[in-house]
């Protein structure tokens, strides 16, 4: 251990993206341990913002009272931000020039892709003088973790968010109607699959079961209608469809006004969360359902902000720990430009050459993969119409008696959307 306070190594914390539960848990863990070894620890307040803008005062020591509890707690005690410390060179000299002047060594990023590629960009602008980890983090589930392993706030996020799925499953039974829940999940369909199947809510519909962009909006409101008319034809005038945001991804972007007028952050990602996708597709099935002869009362909800500061669950509590401890470990072990996973109880090293896409300089996305018996079972707990609902006769002529189409119409009309996923 360093005697002397003004020699020991600095070790710096900074948090970018959009919150997620279990933030504080890395930070306290990760402060913890470097002090414990020697170390100095600076925390960095929202993300790059100030170091962007050349200042050094948004920095402050953390000491191990200051981090001890507050791993119970949601949110970020140092914020967070989306800033983009690459974006143009006088924002990247000044994140330099910052870490220099305070003598950083070590810099722990937690956060998603983005902001993993922003340490990737800092840490080679240092030359070998700034060691660089990142700690992956993000609900939507959709980093390239080994074995499947979740990100951290995955599991509270899902957890709070069936809590809130079963409450508007009891209203939309309660009150005979229908509630499209949009959740987040920017590029992936995990929170919408993982909620849906968790809750029993009656269908879920994600980015990845169409397969192409470009896909008209129509396609996915019939996906809705037909669960809709199948639960009609059941005698149940309800239901709850989970929706994943990031089917907007997925759309013609002329089909939804909003996605033209929606701003973007400076990683160039549109933001979702200012395009009202369950108001669209409210508005798009009630008035197909209405040239169907049909009177359909639907409500939409969004979930999203009401996940990502939950006070994580135990799961993310302990996960949390581990990666601190471990993102400490691995750095002051020599080891530099890697993102620290958890494999078989173990910290394991992904380095960002391994896992970027050579097309945007990003962390590949890990998508839903449908070919899974994960992703099957959660068909098999959903409500929407399959092939075999139009291949039966009687059950075909109940669903179209619903509805001012002949069998054959109808199943013209939804043929398109039966194998969807499959």
């Amino acid at each position: 251990m360093v005697k002397n306070p003004s020699e020991r190594p600095v070790l710096a914390i900074l948090v970018g993206g959009g919150p997620a539960p279990g933030i504080n848990g890395v930070i306290s863990a990760a402060t913890i341990e470097a002090i414990n070894r020697g170390l100095k620890v600076l925390g960095i307040r929202e993300g790059f913002r100030y170091l962007a803008e050349g200042r050094a005062d948004k920095m402050s020591e953390l000491s191990i009272p200051d981090v001890s509890r507050i791993h119970f707690n949601g949110g970020s005690i140092l914020f967070t931000s989306r800033v983009n410390p690459a974006k143009n060179e006088e924002s990247m000299a000044n994140v330099v020039r910052v870490l220099k002047e305070r003598k950083v060594r070590y810099l722990v990023t937690i956060g998603g892709d983005d902001t993993a590629f922003s340490a990737v960009q800092v840490a080679r602008r240092m030359e070998g003088q700034l060691s660089v980890a990142h700690v992956p983090k993000t609900i939507d589930n959709d980093l390239p973790l080994p074995g499947f392993a979740p990100t951290f706030g995955y599991e509270t996020a899902r957890h709070v968010g069936v809590s809130l799925v079963k409450n508007l499953m009891e209203d939309a039974r309660t009150t005979r109607r229908w509630v499209f829940v949009v959740s987040m999940g920017r590029q992936a369909g995990h929170l919408a699959l993982g909620i849906c199947l968790a809750a029993g809510a009656t269908l879920a519909v994600i980015p990845e079961e169409f397969k192409e962009k470009g896909v008209g909006i129509d396609l996915v409101g019939r996906v809705l209608e037909g669960a809709i008319l199948k639960r009609l034809a059941m005698d149940r005038h309800d239901g709850v469809a989970v929706i994943a945001e990031g089917i907007l991804e997925r759309l013609k972007p002329e089909e939804i006004h909003a996605l033209r007028e929606a701003a973007r952050d400076e990683h160039g990602n549109i933001r979702l969360s200012e395009i009202d996708l369950a108001s669209a597709l409210k508005k798009k099935v009630t008035q197909a359902l209405k040239d169907l002869g049909l009177e359909i009362r639907v409500v939409s909800n969004n979930i999203g902000y009401e996940l990502r500061c939950a006070p994580p669950i135990p799961f993310d509590c302990e996960y949390t720990r581990n990666l601190g401890y471990g993102v400490v470990k691995f750095l002051l072990a020599g080891g530099t430009g890697a993102m620290v996973t958890l494999q078989g109880g173990r910290i394991v090293p992904l380095y960002f050459e391994d896992i970027l896409d050579p097309r945007t300089g990003k962390t590949r996305i890990r998508l839903v993969e449908t070919g899974t018996e994960t992703y099957e079972v959660a068909r098999k707990y959903m409500i929407r119409l399959e092939r075999a609902d139009l291949e039966d006769q009687e059950f075909l002529g109940k669903m179209a008696s619903l509805t001012n189409l002949s069998p054959e119409k109808f199943k013209e009309r939804y043929l398109p959307v039966v194998d969807l996923g499959r």
